[in-house]
């Protein structure tokens, strides 16, 4: 054989081998790739859920603290109505109260109109 040949056949051989090494570490790489991109979604995918059940956490905390804040309203409109009425109620009670003027015994009280019916039919 000539050197020539020689030549053409290693080279040959080379690029063989290269080829094969390509084919051959190509496949590991690309599972190596395919692995890590599924553990990369799994981790996503576990990190997505804690983020969902934390908002879950979030509205159910932020739907107690509206409800409680609906209650307070409420309750202040409660006292609020009861205590306009025992406004009202110490009113008539101090309006009535014969004790709650001074001059006792000899003061005129002031008189009431009188209930005219006749007025009241015209």
């Amino acid at each position: 054989m000539s050197t020539l040949g020689i030549v053409i056949i290693i080279v040959a051989a080379l690029i063989a081998l290269a080829l094969i090494a390509f084919f051959a570490l190509r496949g590991k790489s690309t599972e190596k790739r395919r692995t890590r991109a599924r553990e990369l979604r799994d981790r996503s995918e576990i990190k997505r859920a804690q983020a969902q059940k934390e908002r879950a956490g979030a509205d159910e905390q932020e739907a107690r603290a509206r409800r409680e804040t609906a209650e307070a309203e409420e309750r202040a409109r409660v006292a609020d109505r009861r205590h306009a009425e025992a406004e009202r109620q110490a009113d008539r009670a101090k309006a009535i109260d014969p004790d709650r003027k001074r001059g006792g015994f000899l003061r005129r009280r002031k008189r009431e109109p009188e209930h005219d019916e006749a007025a009241e039919r015209r």
